[in-house]
């Protein structure tokens, strides 16, 4: 049996490296590193994964990467490759960030409004995971999906949400 291929990072198309740098890096507290100059930066959000009971484990994080749409790399042929430009109108990358337990919702949404994203949503709770989700258009036209699991009873054959979950005024179910 061979193992599963595994993901190394994901790429999120922007057309200013450096803006993205600075949004990602103070929308979500994450470290930015710039790797190609106006071309690629890596985005190093940190930390570990938690072992059951909650203490750091061995596995670091994914990274991610921010590319400029205009010369995408790696590729063979030096000179920039079609397409060279962002989505536009349509779907781009979709990216779902769990909320560490030090930050909040509302914090972050605040935080990437100011710095020129448009809000789609918050406060929605989705009983297919049992979390709570809002989500943001980065100024390049990115959705990134903010997520946290809410504390509530759960079946235990099914995993979904009881048909009596409470949640804060205000909030959106589905």
């Amino acid at each position: 049996m061979t193992h599963p291929n595994t993901l190394v990072f994901i790429d999120i198309p922007v057309d200013d490296v450096d803006a993205a740098n600075t949004f990602y890096s103070e929308v979500f507290n994450w470290e930015v590193e710039e790797r190609i100059p106006g071309v690629f930066h890596r985005i190093v959000p940190g930390g570990h994964y938690k072992n059951e009971d909650g203490s750091p484990s061995e596995i670091g994080n994914l990274h991610m990467g921010i590319s400029n749409a205009a010369n995408v790399r790696p590729h063979p042929d030096q000179s920039p490759q079609e397409p060279t430009f962002l989505k536009g109108d349509g779907r781009a990358i979709r990216v779902w960030i769990l909320i560490s337990e030090d930050d909040s919702f509302e914090r972050i949404i605040e935080a990437a409004r100011e710095r020129g994203a448009t809000i789609l949503w918050e406060n929605h709770f989705w009983t297919e995971f049992g979390g709570g989700s809002s989500s943001f258009l980065d100024p390049w036209g990115n959705q990134l999906n903010l997520w946290k699991h809410l504390d509530i009873e759960r079946d235990e054959e099914t995993h979904a949400a009881s048909d009596d979950v409470k949640l804060p005024p205000g909030w959106t179910i589905e």
